[in-house]
This record gives C-alpha cells, structure tokens and sequence, in this order.
C-alpha cells in the first residue's frame, strides 16, 4: 500500500500509467475506435495530409494512418506484453527453483543459462526468426527463448538474498514448509523487483519487435504493425516525411513511458526498504 501512495505522489509515474492504460484500453477496442478498416486499400486518397477525414492522413495506398496505429498497439505493445509475461513466468519458477533448492538443479539450472547467456540476445533473435520463419507468434517466442535465461539468473540472486535473511531461518527452524515461506515470506517480498525488472525491460522487447519488423523479419504485411508502418514510411519518407511521424513517435512515447515507469517503480520501492532499515 506504501508503494501505490508513492505512486500516486508521483506524477510522472501517474502519467506514465494513465498513458500507458489508455494505449492498451485503445488497443484492445480498436475495432470500435478505428474510423476506417486498417488494411483497405483505396489509391485515390493516398498520401492525404492532416484533415478532418484522416486525422493523421493517409500512406502510400491510403489506407487511414490512424486506423493501423490502433490496430498496430495489439502487435507492437500487447504482443510485446505476451512476451514479457512468458519470460518472466519462466525466469521466475526457475529462478525460485535455483534459489530455494541450491543443489544440482540449481547447478544445471545455471550451466543452462551461461550457454544461453553466451550468446548475444539479438543475435538469437535473429537465428530463432530465421529457423522458425518471420512471424508475430515466432517473435514472440525468440524473445522468451533469448530473454529466460536472464531474468532466471536475476532472480535467483534476488531469492538467495532473501533466503539468508533472519526471518526466513526462524521460519524453516520453527517448522514452516518451503511452500508457505515462499508464498508468504519470499514472493510477496521478491515480487517489487521483479516487476521493475519487467517494466524496464518491457519498452526494449517494444524496440526488438518494431525493429524485426521494419527489417521484414517480424509483422508481415498487411498487418498493421509500428515497425513495419515505419518500413513502408521510409519509401516515401523523401516527399512525404509526415507518414513516419505517427508510429514513431508512438514507440518513443511508449517506450520512455515504460522506462519512466519502472524508474518511479523503482525508487518507490526502494524508498520502502530505506525506512525498514531505519
């Protein structure tokens, strides 16, 4: 409760999740949003300016520039999210594992993850999509596969550092079972630094997908997408520089409002435990 107050005493973390609330809540209602279908083709009304009909104008095949930014939140941001969620899902119950059962699993657990770790998490990304196929579904999977073995290692510190506190040896020596200290001692606790770990990392997960599908290895076309809409941009980017503008400073401000966010997530957190130890 602590941290929501200072939350709330926070105002660019309050604007930061107004903001990033109303992109997903657009998202996930842009059919109802949209004012035309995202992927309809109509030459005679390409390459409109700012107007009344097409508020952001028109691309090169007209199709309504407003309409494939909505339609581009549920690639780009909720897709991005999906990936975030699986890699934590999985960095977490390794990483718990890891931490609480320090023996050979946590050993093979680790070995698991310096293999991983040794290789650049672009470079994997790029060999996944390769192999799999360029597709939303598939990107998603190289992130998880190229960001797991991190999040299992971060986490792990983050569990042994709170497994050797005071509190938690009284609790294993007056009897409490491992499951009940790490549902009411050790996830309440870890869970702070899990989600600013996710926060932070979220915007990056935004830029890898946006930048596989500017270099069609993501999004194909005609999906609606913020990478791939800077990808068509760039043809007529000469004369026509306006139809970059939307989606890229779409992923600008979603991404410095993710960045923000986890920094206000952060200190507020951090703040908590400085007046635990006073």
């Amino acid at each position: 409760m602590k941290v929501i107050k200072r939350l709330r005493q926070d105002r660019l973390a309050v604007v930061c999740i107004v903001f990033l609330s109303t992109v997903l809540v657009a998202g996930l209602f842009a059919p109802l949003l949209a004012p035309y279908d995202p992927v309809e083709i109509n030459v005679k009304s390409k390459l409109m300016g700012f107007s009344k009909e097409h508020l952001l104008g028109t691309d090169y095949l007209g199709r309504d520039i407003l309409s494939r930014l909505l339609f581009g939140i549920r690639t780009t941001v909720i897709f991005a999210l999906i990936s975030m969620a699986g890699t934590i899902l999985i960095g977490t119950i390794l990483g718990f594992i890891a931490g609480i059962f320090r023996n050979k699993v946590d050993e093979v657990i680790m070995r698991l993850c310096d293999v991983f770790l040794s290789f650049p998490s672009e470079v994997m990304i790029l060999a996944i999509i390769a192999m799999l196929g360029p597709s939303l579904s598939n990107i998603v999977i190289a992130c998880i596969i190229a960001g797991w073995a991190w999040y299992t290692r971060m986490i792990r510190s983050i569990v042994i550092k709170y497994t050797d506190t005071n509190y938690i040896r009284f609790a294993k020596v007056a009897g409490c079972s491992t499951s009940h200290i790490i549902r009411k001692h050790i996830l309440p606790r870890t869970i702070g630094e899990i989600s600013v770990l996710a926060t932070l990392d979220s915007g990056a997960i935004i830029l890898s997908i946006s930048a596989l599908s500017f270099l069609g290895l993501g999004v194909q076309a005609p999906t609606p997408e913020w990478g791939m809409m800077l990808n068509e941009a760039k043809n007529v980017m000469t004369f026509y520089p306006q139809q970059m503008l939307a989606p890229g400073i779409a992923i600008l401000l979603v991404v410095l409002a993710f960045n923000f966010l986890g920094d206000s997530l952060q200190d507020a957190f951090n703040m908590k435990k400085e007046q635990k130890m006073r």
